[in-house]
């Protein structure tokens, strides 16, 4: 018996070690195999993140805010009710981004028109600023002049390199097209999903039910479970973090008579919906459209919101979005940091999450791996 059981252990580690030396003899070949799938997946990919974005909003408008007629029991309400919450999630989701858009884009068209007509005065302003400092007219004449060279060679370069420009520029409308593409692929699929999916989940169940042992078909379950209440909770406490800050930015900005309060905090609140630097993004778009009215505000509110950052790290974050997905500070860090760089802003969302669901997972097998020893 014995012997046999050695065998099978002798022949998994000898298939095992071909395997593994096969893998990282063609590393190469299987990374990019590897990314050719999750290219071709990646509007599904899309689709099901979109998905589970609505998913939470969706739950919350039937089992909520349509609590009562729910309790009616009406077939025709049974038949509408989808419909209308998906509907109404889109509108919602729709109109926060709008309602940013019309804040922001008036403000930074009229930011870019001041600064265009005042260009002389800025120009000005910044000789006498240089003089005060001891640089003269001259000095300043010979840095335009090198200037001037630079930009001499800079239309020099792109007249002898015309075709790679031509070249480049098609490649990235092309990236640009594509990715707009797998987004409108992966909006439709996600409505796809919600629409059927009761039916998806149960088609799902009968699968693994049918092909798996059922100790098996009870730890997917259990991880499938795990993984949908930690998305849904590090949705949830990221959206009530960003909205947080948002009002934060907003009060401490009323407080410091800091200009363009109401469109600035809202756009740090929507760029803080992405985990950790988020609100940077917020905050290098504001502190362009202060500096154009008052450059001292400027760093007033950028020394504020380095303040309003380091209350979010060490309190708001760790107590609203760390303690729902059940992830200790620095492992946040790290996730955001390697998702961002394998998968820029969407693999910093997805990365936290995924992150927990990995460490509540080792967290158990830990806890009953030395549970058995004692």
């Amino acid at each position: 018996m014995n012997l046999e059981k050695n065998k099978k252990t002798i022949m998994f580690l000898i298939f095992y070690t071909v395997i593994l030396v096969f893998a990282l003899i063609n590393i190469e070949s299987i990374l990019e195999f590897l990314k050719y799938i999750l290219k071709i997946l990646s509007p599904f990919i899309i689709g099901c993140f979109i998905a589970f974005i609505l998913n939470v909003l969706l739950n919350n408008i039937e089992n909520k805010l349509f609590k009562k007629l729910n309790e009616k029991n009406s077939k025709i309400w049974a038949k509408i009710k989808r419909p209308l919450s998906l509907t109404l999630s889109l509108l919602i989701i729709i109109g926060v981004i709008a309602i940013v858009f019309i804040l922001i884009i008036p403000e930074l068209a009229n930011t870019i028109t001041i600064f265009t007509n005042n260009l002389d005065n800025y120009k000005n302003e910044s000789l006498n600023f240089l003089n005060n400092f001891g640089i003269n007219d001259s000095q300043i004449k010979d840095f335009f002049e090198n200037l001037s060279l630079i930009k001499d060679d800079i239309l020099s370069y792109l007249s002898q390199n015309k075709e790679s420009i031509i070249s480049g520029t098609i490649g990235v409308a092309s990236t640009i097209l594509g990715t707009i593409t797998n987004i409108t692929i992966g909006i439709v699929f996600a409505l796809y999903i919600l629409v059927k999916k009761e039916d998806l989940q149960r088609q799902v169940k009968e699968i693994a039910k049918a092909y798996l042992p059922n100790k098996k078909r009870k730890k997917l379950e259990e991880v499938s479970h795990l993984s949908f209440v930690t998305f849904s909770n590090f949705i949830t406490g990221q959206v009530t973090e960003a909205f947080i800050i948002g009002i934060l930015c907003f009060i401490g900005m009323l407080i410091l008579n800091i200009p363009y309060s109401g469109a600035i905090s809202a756009l740090v609140g929507f760029t803080a919906l992405i985990p950790v630097f988020g609100a940077f993004i917020g905050t290098i778009i504001g502190a362009f459209l202060i500096l154009m009215v008052s450059p001292i505000k400027t760093i007033i509110f950028i020394l504020f919101i380095i303040i309003l950052q380091q209350i979010e790290g060490n309190l708001i974050y760790p107590k609203v979005v760390g303690k729902s997905v059940g992830l200790p500070g620095i492992w946040v860090l790290v996730a955001v940091t390697v998702g961002a760089s394998i998968s820029g802003i969407l693999g910093m969302l997805i990365s936290v999450p995924l992150c927990s669901v990995i460490y509540s997972l080792i967290k158990t097998s830990v806890k009953e791996k030395n549970k058995s020893k004692h």
